[in-house]
């Protein structure tokens, strides 16, 4: 029987999702070509119009509130992004800038070259006009890395090996710019029609993580001033959101190829994340890596909303729908119901590779996550 029958307008939903999808192969092999110069870049284009086109009829058979592109037209869900920023520039390297607990991504860092700003062009622009376009006048829902990440890459994970422009000689600076562009980013994407923004963060997810925080403390980081350095600049960005904008993010404890690099609760970490002036909070609930609930007292203090990541993306084997309730029950002994949700722990595919489960296991996972809040909330 369902706790309550009042609809949710407005998102995060009672049933929502992370926002990226396994890639069919056809658009892998589109994508390979195009790597490959078999494939010019509209022609490519084409082929991922097509793709996000199938999809999207997919989210809506699903029943979702709003659709996404799956991250489609990306390799990786932050990189694409952060490097088509003004004053930002791509480096490959050996290594990825953090281990992950299986599998690794190809390596990769970020280097400041200038000012940091959104330009007028990024891609990220048409990407979202394309979806507005396909989705026809129904919900859609966009995806970005949030403002902590551009400084956590260079900053704090390369920490050993960066060397700050004169621009960014003072940290201050260079996260007021940090803030300033996302605030160009925020008012770009609603100009669009955006009015369902996340800001993907894995920034929270190694600070939930004993060891990594040892290992950045021996390197004479300061990780109280860190966290309240990410809070004011994430707040500072969110200043730009209109009234009738939402803009949640999604902590993240990594997502690649059904791995990942981080794993502890959320207490040394909640004090300050409730403190960032989001609408909602996708919290990674899915295994005994996350914790428990007792740090959602910090989201109550807050009046945040959350939302219960406790359908794993990363393994095909489907939850049990009573086991599912019961955690929600739990968790609604710090946060009252009516500002709880449910979602997949993160998105099917982080990076273009994907996780380790099928399009049709996909989908169960989502049809899972509708029926059990259908079951609690009545919608």
């Amino acid at each position: 029987m369902a706790d309550t029958t009042t609809t949710i307008a407005q998102p995060p939903y009672t049933y929502d999702i992370v926002g990226s999808f396994l890639r069919p192969a056809s658009l892998k092999e589109a994508r390979a070509d195009f790597a490959a110069g078999k494939l010019s870049r509209t022609a490519l284009a084409m082929q991922e119009d097509l793709a996000i086109a199938d999809l999207v009829a997919k989210e809506k058979a699903a029943g979702l509130r709003a659709v996404t592109d799956g991250e489609f037209r990306r390799a990786m869900w932050h990189l694409d992004f952060l490097e088509a920023l003004e004053g930002v520039e791509r480096v490959d390297t050996k290594n990825w800038s953090v281990e992950f607990k299986g599998p690794k991504p190809k390596g990769a860092q970020l280097r400041f070259t200038g000012k940091v700003d959104f330009p007028a062009d990024h891609p990220f622009l048409d990407a979202f006009a394309r979806l507005q376009h396909i989705a026809a006048g129904y919900s859609t829902k966009l995806t970005i890395p949030a403002p902590s990440m551009l400084h956590l890459i260079p900053c704090v994970r390369g920490k050993a090996t960066y060397q700050p422009i004169e621009r960014y000689q003072d940290e201050d600076a260079l996260s007021r710019d940090i803030a300033l562009a996302y605030q160009h980013a925020i008012r770009a994407f609603y100009d669009l029609g955006c009015r369902y923004l996340q800001f993907d963060d894995t920034s929270w997810g190694e600070l939930c993580d004993a060891g990594k925080r040892a290992a950045y403390q021996e390197q004479g980081i300061d990780l109280e001033a860190l966290q309240q350095r990410y809070v004011d600049t994430i707040n500072l960005a969110l200043e730009a959101k209109p009234a009738d904008m939402t803009i949640t993010t999604h902590v993240c404890r990594g997502n690649f190829r059904s791995t990942w690099f981080s794993s502890g609760g959320y207490e040394p970490v909640a004090p300050y994340l409730f403190q960032a002036n989001y609408d909602g909070f996708f919290l990674e609930y899915d295994s005994d890596r996350s914790g428990d609930f007792a740090p959602l007292a910090q989201a109550q203090k807050y009046g945040r909303t959350v939302v219960l990541g406790l359908v794993t993306s990363k393994f095909p084997e489907l939850e049990r729908e009573e086991d599912v309730i019961a955690r929600i029950r739990e968790a609604a002994q710090y946060v009252p119901l009516e500002r709880l949700r449910l979602s997949t722990q993160c998105g099917f595919s982080s990076t273009e590779e994907g996780n380790n489960l099928t399009e049709e296991e996909q989908w169960a996972k989502i049809a899972l996550v509708r029926r059990v809040a259908q079951q609690v909330w009545g919608e």
